[in-house]
């Protein structure tokens, strides 16, 4: 664990220090895009974070060939280079469509090439236990289908879900650190070699994710771009295909005792497969409904709009902070719960907890929709919102100027500015009142 920590921290440092002058360098490229109808932000803002978060991967990886408990990885398994080689392909391509935005069958391809590096290099699904049917062999073919299937699935739904300050990368963040709990457990709870990629790839993730966010919170000062969401996007899908398609379930002995006690011992197995989706449930689920929207408006999939997940908590009155909690907790609520009842699924407090707690989530949710005010013995140890308006009686009735309907500026939505809703200028005027034009 000392060695997972250590590359855990250096990961991070590498992101967090070369995040700055990566800025510093989109800036003066001129990879700061216009504002856009559906972006949230006010300000251009420079993208290529992703470049910084590519170098924290390479430090990763670097360390982790050098530490004595580690180095084993890159000696028995050949899925750290075909990992770097895949990385290193949709990285590249993420870097110039933030520079010159690539169209999007120019980025589906790549994806799927990427996929197919890591394929010919060994990280693919061999094999998938399926419940009641036992484990299924799949021929070269079906796994590179279910391999590239997952990969391209995994970076869109990354990709999609980055629409707010620090929203992805915390998501990302959350899902890799119950993978490396999960992957974590089957090596030294069951020592199972064939676990000790996936631990890597996380505990890395997870190095990247926390180095980049504190450039990225709220408001951001640099956005991961392309080049950093569809690489960790990749990441996580090289970690779900890792564990999932690689470890032999044989090596668990599964199959001893009753049937039902064969039942329960076989969920580490099956839970891999509900492992990836649950914990990218809720930007799998924005994908599902972009894809269905569109459509239905007979637009192209991959046509960008302001119908996403966090665009509707938004406009339903949250604010950007709280937003992006709440995706947070969500996250975190289905992973943790999922790999909860992997470790004790015959617990029926875990169930009760997931009920509890997505019972307060709900209530977060509808938050806006209720107005609370506290009595007025209470006023003064509340925050402002919730005490009553004093009602003020004018002297003289100030009639409002008026303003023709042609002239009038549309006011963007949302709590801070947080979403931008029409054409407007890109500069506010910041003269002082008084000054000459």
């Amino acid at each position: 664990m000392r060695d997972y920590l250590l590359t855990l921290c250096v990961t991070a440092a590498v992101t967090y220090l070369l995040t700055g002058p990566v800025r510093k360098f989109a800036i003066a490229t001129g990879a700061m895009p216009e504002i856009r109808a559906r972006d949230v932000h006010r300000e251009p803002t420079p993208r290529l974070g992703g470049i910084a978060m590519f170098f924290g991967l390479c430090a990763g990886l670097l360390v982790a060939d050098h530490l004595q408990n580690l180095n084993s990885v890159f000696e028995l398994s050949n899925e750290p280079r075909a990992l770097l080689s895949g990385a290193a392909l949709i990285w590249l391509i993420g870097v110039l469509d933030d520079k010159f935005e690539l169209d999007a069958l120019i980025k589906l391809g790549a994806q799927m090439i990427s996929a197919g590096v890591m394929v010919v290099q060994g990280l693919t699904i061999l094999w998938l236990p399926i419940p009641g049917v036992g484990v299924v062999l799949l021929t070269p073919a079906q796994g590179t289908l279910l391999t590239v299937a997952l990969v391209v699935l995994t970076i869109n739904a990354v990709n999609f879900v980055d629409g707010l300050d620090g929203l992805a990368a915390g998501m990302v963040c959350i899902a890799a650190a119950a993978f490396f709990l999960y992957a974590y457990r089957l090596w030294y709870g069951y020592t199972i070699e064939a676990a000790a990629p996936a631990t890597l790839f996380t505990v890395i993730l997870m190095g990247m994710c926390l180095g980049f966010l504190p450039h990225n919170m709220h408001p951001a000062r640099i956005f991961m771009g392309d080049s950093g969401s569809m690489l960790i996007g990749l990441i996580l899908a090289a970690s779900a295909i890792s564990i999932t398609g690689q470890v032999d379930p044989d090596a668990l002995k599964i199959f001893e005792g009753s049937t039902r006690e064969a039942t329960h011992a076989a969920l580490p197995v099956f839970i891999p497969l509900l492992l990836p989706l649950t914990i990218i449930a809720i930007p799998m689920a924005d994908l599902v409904l972009a894809i269905v929207r569109r459509t239905w408006k007979g637009q192209s999939p991959f046509a960008a709009d302001r119908g996403h997940l966090h665009h509707r908590l938004l406009e339903i009155g949250h604010s950007h902070s709280r937003a992006v909690l709440i995706m947070y907790f969500w996250s975190a609520l289905i992973a943790f719960g999922t790999l909860a009842y992997s470790v004790h699924s015959a617990s029926m407090w875990i169930v009760l907890c997931v009920v509890a707690l997505s019972a307060i989530g709900l209530v977060l949710l509808l938050l806006p929709r209720f107005t609370p005010r506290a009595p007025r013995w209470a006023e003064s140890v509340v925050p402002p919102r919730y005490r009553r308006r004093k009602r003020v009686v004018a002297a003289e009735a100030v009639p409002e100027p008026a303003v023709d309907e042609e002239e009038r500026i549309p006011v963007p939505a949302g709590l801070h500015g947080s979403t931008a809703i029409g054409n407007r200028a890109r500069f506010t005027d910041r003269r002082k009142a008084g000054t000459p034009s």
